[in-house]
């Protein structure tokens, strides 16, 4: 292999990686803002819950940032609002919600890891099983491939999450 293409085949996963960390990025400020809706509706039983995976999510937003600007691009911004994928009146519906909200940050980092080597691809890995793991709580159970939607089967998801 010649040095430029040495040099081009690191350029594009170079921006592969960057794209990979901005829709991490991005899937973070949508669990940050979902999380604000959840803290709002879930019962106080599980709002400390809520609450601990809110700042979990605002931890790993600000690391993306950081690591956005290390790779050479600029953070992409929260958007004021997000569309939730369903309505969110009451504590059931909260409970389901945050493990909507694992489950799209699981599959994100699944991307990054993917896209990614060395320690950031540790980051990602971490970050996926971390969401795995707060979505299997919210849910009341797990599904065989977290972070891969197209792998899961819906027998394994139990449809009552637990309030």
């Amino acid at each position: 292999m010649s040095e430029a293409e040495y040099s081009k085949d690191s350029k594009d996963s170079r921006d592969e990686e960057l794209k990979a960390v901005q829709a991490a990025l991005g899937a973070e400020h949508a669990a940050v803002y979902g999380y604000g809706v959840v803290g709002g509706r879930v019962g106080e039983k599980r709002r400390d819950e809520a609450r601990t995976a809110y700042d979990a999510h605002r931890a790993r937003r600000d690391e993306l940032r950081r690591a956005v600007r290390d790779l050479g691009g600029e953070p992409q911004p929260a958007d004021a609002a997000y569309a939730l994928p369903f309505p969110v009146p009451d504590t059931a519906a909260a409970v389901r919600l945050a493990a909507e909200l694992e489950d799209r940050v699981a599959g994100v980092y699944s991307d990054l890891v993917r896209a990614s080597s060395g320690d950031r691809r540790g980051g990602a890995a971490r970050a996926l099983r971390e969401a795995a793991v707060r979505a299997a709580r919210w849910r009341g159970g797990s599904v065989a491939f977290p972070g891969l939607a197209e792998r899961t089967s819906p027998a394994s998801t139990p449809t009552t999450p637990k309030a």
